[in-house]
């Protein structure tokens, strides 16, 4: 009987690739609101990216945030809520 392998998690995809040097990082300001949404703890997590680094420090957990692109409402994933804290306050 030949043993299947695990399925990969279904809330995210790793790909191996080389890591650029940190000097290749430059800092760039965002021009346009972010669309977020609360995680509600439980939910489902398909079709939602959650970085490994995120998924390392425990994510996904309440305080988190679900931020979509604006152009394309398929495209989501997970913000932290340490991450969303220190860096968006509502627009209005």
């Amino acid at each position: 009987r030949r043993r299947m392998p695990p399925e990969p998690p279904k809330h995210g995809i790793l790909v191996a690739m080389a890591k650029p040097e940190p000097e290749a990082f430059k800092k760039y300001k965002r021009s346009q609101y972010g669309e977020m949404r609360p995680y509600v703890p439980g939910e489902s997590l398909e079709g939602i990216s959650v970085s490994m680094e995120d998924i390392k420090a425990g994510a996904p957990r309440e305080g988190d945030m679900i931020a979509r692109n604006p152009a394309n409402h398929a495209d989501q994933w997970l913000v932290s809520a340490l991450y969303f804290r220190a860096n968006f306050e509502p627009a209005g």
